[in-house]
């Protein structure tokens, strides 16, 4: 990794974090940004390897930041780094790009392991998100195959709902009533075994329906 980009708006934690990527990868240069807008701005144009991102930004949500480098810059690793560990942040997070998850309330020699083993192909997890993580497949995933378990239609409106569409603009986009969609939203939910947009989106990602387009 020779160029990270941290985005971070305490300045003392950007600081930490600057020291735990440059004892990862010695040598690397480092970018800051202290907002979501600065954020922004330095993912459009910094060709950046590593992205260390905040979730809770001062004006407004790094999961912009993810999908924006995710556009710019396909090529880099973006990581969230957050002390939010519950499962709704930490599925918004992964459904919007994220190849890893740590937390700030880990020791700062953990989380310079965890970026180490990037070059391994192994994600950065804390130990505890890596839990939860499987604790969410164990209680909430589908005891049959979602793909065989769905119809078409209900694949075409998770994959929507999965990109953060409305039920009304997925109504629109598929020419359904929107009480229809409802319907649909329902039986998906049943099906997965799930209860929010977030694990919808998780399992859309999962099946490959989250990409522009219809399936």
């Amino acid at each position: 990794m020779k160029r990270i980009l941290i985005v971070e708006d305490v300045a003392q934690t950007r600081r930490w974090l600057a020291d735990i990527a440059n004892d990862a990868f010695p040598g690397c240069r480092i970018d800051e940004a202290a907002s979501m807008r600065a954020g922004l701005a330095a993912a459009a144009q910094a060709d950046c390897d590593l992205a260390l991102i905040d979730l809770g930004l001062p004006d407004g949500s790094g999961l912009e930041v993810l999908r924006s480098l995710k556009l710019v810059c396909p090529g880099a690793i973006p990581i969230v780094t957050t002390v939010m560990g519950d499962d709704v942040h930490i599925v918004a997070a992964l459904s919007a790009g994220a190849q890893g998850y740590l937390l700030k309330e880990n020791p700062a020699d953990l989380l310079t392991a965890q970026l180490k083993r990037l070059a391994d192909g192994i994600p950065a997890l804390s130990p505890s998100i890596a839990r939860r993580i499987m604790e969410h497949f164990r209680y909430t995933g589908p005891a049959a195959d979602p793909d065989e378990d769905l119809t078409a239609r209900e694949r075409e409106v998770l994959g929507l709902i999965g990109r953060g569409l409305r039920n009304v603009d997925v109504a629109a986009g598929l020419d359904l009533a929107e009480s229809t969609v409802a319907s649909h939203i329902k039986s998906i939910y049943r099906k997965l075994g799930i209860s929010s947009r977030a694990e919808a989106s998780w399992h859309a990602t999962r099946m490959g329906l989250t990409a522009e387009g219809r399936e």
